[in-house]
């Protein structure tokens, strides 16, 4: 803001929340809707099965009762995850991100996956090239696609993060940023975050814990929430207060099975949204 002094608009930091549909499984999304201004979002990222059931209901109901939806809840669509279609197939679901106002579209890479130097260096150029008429095509939408480093794809490890910022330079293509597939070293990932500035649009404020492939008991599985965990988010905060992060904040974590909220009903889901928003806000109040 103009007139407004660059010490005085660092002290204002504060996160920008957006909910994603996942966290409460395939609860019908009038249910999700509810319950998003809540957790301190008005703000949400719509899933698909099988982590969730709300971009399939879109369709089902219309989409003009989801607007009315949106507006009677004072919410509105931002992001469409779509790790189902893959970073080559989301030209169907432009027009209806468009539509909604959401300018950003999630997936992930693919393969190939494994790879180390200059082999990894190469295949990131390379996905970025096959990626430019996709991403073309999402700017004519006013629509970024972001891509997650997700373990078992290209898009992986700190570097190959590094050469997807490099390459895709001045392209409609950005970065959902998920610590749980990074090593659990606060200060590697607050390094990387302030290598990667706001290339970065979304962060998943979701770390590994005991991590989420297999059933374990509900507490375990718990950890991979901020606070619950041991990851500890300051450091990662602090990295993005100095690189000015505008972009969202996701409190994230996945359920065993998939579909499921990540506790019983949809009040108990907020409350652990809550708990640990209120765990990342406590922090920014100290750094």
């Amino acid at each position: 803001m103009a007139g407004v002094p660059a010490v005085r608009a660092a002290e204002s930091f504060k996160l920008n929340y957006i909910m994603g549909s996942a966290m409460y499984g395939n609860l019908p999304l009038e249910t999700v809707l509810q319950e998003t201004p809540k957790t301190g979002a008005k703000h949400l990222d719509v899933w698909p099965k099988k982590h969730g059931s709300q971009r399939e209901e879109m369709d089902e109901i219309g989409h003009e009762k989801v607007m009315a939806l949106l507006e009677k809840y004072g919410v509105k669509l931002a992001c469409i995850t779509r790790y189902d279609l893959g970073p080559f197939k989301l030209q169907d679901e432009l027009p209806i991100a468009k539509k909604f106002g959401a300018n950003l579209i999630v997936t992930g890479s693919g393969g190939p996956k494994g790879l180390q130097g200059e082999e990894l260096k190469k295949a990131v150029k390379d996905f970025v090239e096959q990626m430019k008429p996709h991403a073309a095509s999402a700017a004519e939408h006013d629509i970024k696609i972001l891509i997650e480093n997700h373990s078992n794809s290209l898009i992986f490890e700190p570097d190959s993060l590094r050469w997807l910022a490099e390459y895709s330079q001045g392209m409609s293509l950005d970065i959902i940023f998920a610590p749980y597939h990074l090593p659990q070293d606060p200060e590697l990932i607050a390094r990387l975050i302030r290598d990667l500035g706001n290339r970065i649009r979304l962060l998943c404020a979701w770390q590994y814990g005991k991590g989420c492939m297999k059933p374990m008991p509900k507490d375990e599985e718990l950890e991979q929430m901020p606070g619950r965990g041991p990851l500890d988010f300051k450091p990662l905060l602090k990295a993005m207060k100095d690189v000015s992060y505008d972009g969202w904040t996701q409190i994230f974590m996945h359920p065993t099975p998939r579909g499921i909220p990540i506790l019983p009903t949809a009040e108990e889901t907020t409350a652990e949204i809550n708990r640990s928003r209120s765990y990342l806000d406590g922090l920014l109040t100290s750094i």
